[in-house]
């Protein structure tokens, strides 16, 4: 029996990660394409030290024993602590479960560590999520939010906001969220179900901010973040379009993230955002369009919650 799911990549979110587990084994992929595939030993921890330590065992007792490349399996030789006929045989299993699987796999993580609101304690900002209620107590009791870096996910400051020599959008935004948790941040715990959508920020942070400033903000996060948010599961059709409508100027990240969105609101705007993505990477210099003043620039594509724990 496999169990195939998927979980969102934590603290920050930059995408999810896809998972099928059989009884001695997993494939993971963080891009639907590739994988690579584990082996669990089952040995006693004083062995898996000893086994990590000679270059063997991941963490938990786990080997890397092959990859999928391109739907190619590749095996990997294997150390002669292992039985290599029940190796071969839980490589086999996964490989062909994942000729025919439907991915992206359904979302697992429905416990979610949230940054409650200062003024009314409603989810501010997603921290961790984790698949099982008993994984919760293993994380800390974090009450700081963080944004993807600038240097992982630029966002170009305005030319007034370079000329005031501002810090990023990223970490502005992120000092944001910071201010609006209050001095004493509080956090908690639930347990989504899929009808609870409305309860939480569908972009996983609150959008309805008062001061114009600070709306715009979030927003330049969030649209930069766009093909990113894509992949996950359970927005609304309204949220999804408006991000798919984002997401079409930064077209090299969608043609990479494609393979994990569980859904597309226009496909003919997400096909001419990947026919963009494809030109750019075969014709960089063709696919840039000029203003004038000179400058290049990338064209645009035409109640019900149960808290576990505080």
């Amino acid at each position: 029996m496999i169990r195939a799911y998927s979980q969102r990549i934590l603290p920050p979110y930059t995408g999810v990660v896809q998972i099928a587990e059989s009884a001695r084994a997993r494939a993971q992929s963080f891009d639907g394409v590739n994988w690579n595939i584990h082996y669990t030993s089952g040995v006693g921890q004083s062995n898996q030290q000893q086994e990590r330590q000679q270059g063997y065992a991941l963490d938990r007792g786990y080997y890397h024993v092959g990859s999928v490349h391109d739907r190619d399996l590749k095996p990997y030789i294997v150390p002669t602590c292992l039985d290599t006929a029940d190796v071969g045989d839980s490589i086999t299993e996964l490989y062909e479960f994942l000729q025919t699987a439907r991915i992206p796999f359904p979302a697992a993580d429905q416990y979610e560590y949230w940054l409650l609101d200062g003024a009314d304690e409603s989810p501010l900002a997603l921290i961790f999520s984790c698949c099982e209620e008993a994984q919760m107590s293993t994380y800390p009791a974090q009450t700081e939010w963080t944004a993807i870096p600038h240097s992982k996910m630029k966002i170009d400051n305005t030319a007034g906001e370079q000329a005031r020599n501002e810090p990023p959008v990223n970490h502005r935004f992120q000092r944001l969220i910071a201010r609006r948790a209050g001095m004493r941040p509080r956090t908690a715990w639930f347990k989504r179900s899929q009808d609870d959508a409305g309860s939480f920020p569908g972009s996983l942070v609150r959008e309805d901010w008062q001061d114009q400033a600070e709306h715009d903000l979030c927003q330049r996060y969030i649209q930069r973040k766009a093909p990113r948010l894509l992949m996950l599961q359970g927005l609304t059709t309204p949220d999804r379009e408006r991000l798919e409508i984002a997401a079409g100027r930064h077209a090299v990240e969608v043609e990479e993230y494609f393979p994990l969105y569980p859904e597309i609101v226009d496909q003919d705007r997400m096909s001419a955002i990947r026919v963009e993505a494809r030109l750019r990477r075969h014709h960089p210099r063709q696919t840039r369009v000029k203003e004038q003043d000179g400058k290049s620039k990338d064209a645009p594509m035409s109640k019900d919650m149960r808290i576990i724990e505080n």
